[in-house]
This record gives structure tokens, C-alpha cells and sequence, in this order.
């Protein structure tokens, strides 16, 4: 027999913090601070002192939801902080423009996207894409003698370069990734497959050349529904006489039945027998 779970459950409170315009949400310990939605702030990582901005209100969570002990939050931002802030800022546009410079200058086969200062200016890193392994070694060494500071060279995704530099999709709205998605959920081609949209590329895919994120919204109400829903070609009994299964108007919770006539007609799945 086994014993029951005599572990104490403890509530901690967190608060969610990003450091960048829809960024991921991370979980500090807010300390005994009265921290508000939009406050800026200094947060201890792993990495060091971060300035970032509150994303969500201090909530209670269970202790044993944590992955790991929570970082806290040192301060709300001062007007020092602040200012500090805003100086990296141009450091990295000025670092951008410069590392441009030197890619053209050594014909590196990259696509540099972003420039990250440290909060303590202590390190640069620069995010790009590649298709290709690309030897930056001589473009650091001329990155570190120019900035005095530590360099990394980080290669990201596609999708994370489209959340960076933005955009406009099919839709004519700012890029999903840009505007509010804090994390980038797995899309298939089965989904777009389910919700019967055209299976071109240029079609289906995002900014980034990947299958649109918006694919995933509504997949689990198709899926459901489906499951619900005679496969097609089954025979069924309708108010207006025998067909058989032509299709489905998903987002009006329709079946669509064809009679013997070709005729068709959308029936509610609970007017259908089958």
C-alpha cells in the first residue's frame, strides 16, 4: 500500500518580467517589492544584472511549480538605470551599423539581425542567421579591439530573425511573433491539412518562409470537431432524406451532405444520423 503525499505545499509569489517588446515572459521573486504592470526594473539572471519591464501582476504559485529557485528583482529601475538603459540602446545601433560594415568587409555568407548590450556593458552579442558555417573569427577580434567589451556571435532561427526585424503578414496585421507571442509553438502541414487550406507554400507560410503560426489557433477546434463528424463519403440520414458526407463548414459547425441529385446541403451535426 502505498503512503499518502505528506509534502507540504508552499506558495510562493512570482512575477512575470521581459526584456524586450513581446519577449518571453520570465519568474522572478519579486521580493517585498510593489511592483506594477509596465515598472521597470533590475532583475539578478544568470547572466547578471537585466533591466526589464513587469509583464505580468505578482501572483502565488506552488512551490513545487519551479523549475528552479526563482532570481529576485533588486530594485525598480532608477533615473540612473534609466539613462544606462537608453545609452546601451544606441551603443547597439551603432555596434550593428559597424559590425555591417565588417561582414561586407570580409565577405562573411551571414545576416546579422540584432545587437544585445549587457545591462553592465560587460558583453555584446550578435544575433544572425546563416545556411551556411560561417568563420568570424577575425570579424570578433576586430568587434572586441573596437568595443573593448566581450563578443558573441549567436546564430538564430528564421522565425526568431521575423519576431526581431517585424513585419506585416498576408492579413495586412503586424506579425503575430512581433505584436504578442511570447513563445513559438510547433506548426505541421497536418494542420493546415485539417482546416483545408491550400497546401501551397506561398500560401500558407509566414514572413520567416515557415507555415504561418496563426495555422495553429484553431486547429484544436477543427480537430475536435472532426473527430465528432462521420468520415467523408459515409452514408447518413438527414430532415431532407439519405447522402452521403461531401465535407464540413468547420467554423459554422456544419456538415455538408451531398444527395443522389448532386445537390448539396449543410446540415448541424446533430440533425444528421448515421
Amino acid at each position: 500500500m502505498s503512503r499518502p503525499d505528506t509534502r507540504r505545499i508552499t506558495l510562493v509569489k512570482v512575477v512575470g518580467i521581459i526584456f524586450k517588446e513581446s519577449g518571453k515572459v520570465y519568474y522572478f521573486n519579486p521580493e517585498n517589492l510593489d511592483l506594477n504592470l509596465g515598472d521597470e526594473v533590475i532583475v539578478e539572471t544568470s547572466k547578471g544584472m537585466e533591466f526589464g519591464f513587469v509583464e505580468s501582476e505578482i501572483m502565488e504559485i506552488k512551490d513545487d511549480e519551479l523549475a528552479s529557485p526563482l532570481k529576485p528583482v533588486l530594485r525598480k529601475a532608477t533615473d540612473y538605470d534609466k539613462s544606462l538603459y537608453e545609452r546601451n540602446k544606441l551603443r547597439e545601433k551603432e555596434a550593428l551599423k559597424k559590425c555591417l560594415e565588417l561582414i561586407d568587409k570580409y565577405n562573411l555568407a551571414m545576416k546579422l539581425t540584432e545587437v544585445e548590450i549587457a545591462f553592465d556593458g560587460s558583453k555584446f552579442t550578435f544575433y544572425y542567421t546563416s545556411q551556411d558555417r560561417v568563420d568570424f573569427r577575425e570579424l570578433i577580434k576586430e568587434l572586441a579591439l573596437l568595443f573593448k567589451n566581450r563578443i558573441e556571435m549567436r546564430q538564430i532561427g528564421v522565425r526568431d530573425e521575423a519576431k526581431i526585424l517585424g513585419g506585416y503578414g498576408p492579413c495586412g496585421r503586424r506579425l503575430c511573433c512581433t505584436l504578442f507571442m511570447k513563445e513559438f509553438k510547433p506548426v505541421n502541414i497536418k494542420m493546415a491539412k485539417d482546416q483545408g487550406l491550400p497546401l501551397s507554400p506561398f500560401k500558407i507560410s509566414g514572413a520567416c518562409g515557415r507555415l504561418m503560426c496563426c495555422i495553429k489557433y484553431e486547429h484544436s477546434i477543427y480537430e475536435d470537431f472532426i473527430k465528432k463528424c462521420p468520415a467523408k463519403g459515409t452514408e447518413v440520414n438527414t430532415p431532407q432524406g439519405k447522402g452521403l458526407v461531401a465535407g464540413y463548414n468547420i467554423p459554422l459547425e456544419l456538415v455538408i451532405i451531398e444527395f443522389e441529385n448532386e445537390k448539396q446541403e449543410s446540415f448541424p451535426l446533430d440533425k444528421i444520423d448515421y
